[in-house]
């Protein structure tokens, strides 16, 4: 059976999409057409706070294509690229999910929270590992040593 795949090609080890591997493997003919393209529209502002990781509490993956435009901007200044991602690991680097969190130690940073797995329960587990009640909530936490208030470069490009 022929079965049209709508998505960006991607590559595996074998040089082949997975997709298109897996489905042959069924009997299914699959002719890829990818439909989509992407491109980074804040690349600039995004390098521009990412240089300056002081300024921030932490940082939030939300997506790979988050990781791949940190890793664009890291790239872009060899120089500095080393410290900036020491400096980034000295905080709290989340992520939403597995995917993004091996993208993320790929790029050279520590990731937290990939079991989370969607935003509600990733907003959670920040909250409760950094003592803030969710406005409105009655519950009362035992302060830590080190509470501060969590400031994050959320990174959701669109």
């Amino acid at each position: 059976m022929k079965v049209l795949l709508l998505k960006d090609p991607k590559e595996d080890d074998c040089g082949q999409d997975p997709y298109i591997r897996e489905l042959g493997l069924y009997g299914f003919e699959a002719t890829l057409i990818p439909v989509l393209s992407f491109e980074f529209l804040s690349l600039p502002s995004f390098s521009e706070k990412l240089s300056h990781p002081e300024g921030y509490g932490g940082l939030i993956f939300t997506s790979p294509r988050a990781v791949e435009a940190a890793e664009l901007c890291l790239e872009k200044d060899n120089k500095t690229e080393h410290s900036l991602k020491e400096k980034w690991n000295a905080k709290t680097v989340y992520v939403v999910g597995n995917a993004t969190a091996s993208l993320v130690n790929k790029i050279g940073l520590d990731a937290e929270g990939a079991n989370c797995g969607n935003a509600e329960k990733l907003a959670e587990y920040i909250s409760e590992e950094n003592q803030i009640n969710r406005p409105g909530s009655s519950k009362k936490k035992k302060k830590k040593k080190k509470t501060c208030e969590l400031q994050v470069l959320e990174l959701m490009l669109k």
